[in-house]
């Protein structure tokens, strides 16, 4: 990422970032309500353009990068996408073909196991609370192919501590595999191989704004 300048309506959050990702290395994206750690995981996702600046993927911008970059790379929002009227097997093999992936259900079913919801599977979403519909979007992580790019917005929102601790895991797991993740978290990180690297917005906060 190479100069990032980003604006909302008339607001520049912030302006001059310069940052890369490392193989192995979890950035966690810091910064006060309404600094833009949203905003820039959408620019690192290619969701949405900088107002100044690029990011780029093997030296490429992202526009030029194109498939090569989306087969790489695994955007998890704040929200869940999850389809209420689908069983959970269903949603979850819905978002697998969605980005790609392989989602034969033995690979479902070992996803949505490491993450507590074996029993549910055959479950509608609807049926869900809040912490369970969250385990299933994260389970999509699994499915996910060696050394994607995670983008993660508040993963650890809506998780109990057991949640919490398997996500952990993962994340360490990934990280440890080559796997690269930006993520975003109110909560303290409990991660120590690797620590993450701390990103602090405010240092690039836009004073005019």
């Amino acid at each position: 990422m190479q100069g990032l300048a980003c604006r909302r309506g008339d607001r520049l959050l912030f302006k001059g970032l310069d940052f890369e990702v490392l193989p192995g290395q979890i950035v966690w994206l810091r910064g006060s309500n309404g600094r833009g750690k949203t905003s820039l995981l959408r620019l690192i996702a290619g969701l949405a353009a900088p107002a100044d600046g690029q990011v780029t993927w093997g030296g490429l911008p992202l526009r030029k990068a194109g498939a090569d970059f989306c087969g790489q790379m695994l955007y998890l929002a704040h929200a869940n996408a999850l389809k209420d009227d689908l069983t959970v097997m269903e949603s979850l093999a819905f978002l697998a073909r969605l980005h790609g992936q392989q989602a034969d259900d033995a690979r479902l079913a070992a996803a949505l196991k490491h993450f507590g919801l074996h029993s549910r599977r055959n479950a509608a979403v609807r049926t869900l609370s809040q912490g369970q519909r969250r385990r299933v979007a994260l389970s999509r992580l699994l499915m996910s192919p060696a050394k994607t790019l995670w983008v993660l917005d508040e993963p650890y929102d809506a998780l109990d501590v057991d949640g919490c601790a398997l996500l952990d895991t993962v994340l360490q797991q990934h990280a440890l595999a080559g796997g690269r993740i930006v993520l975003t978290s109110h909560l303290p990180l409990n991660l120590s191989q690797p620590a993450p690297v701390q990103l602090e917005l405010e240092r690039y906060a836009a004073r005019s704004a």
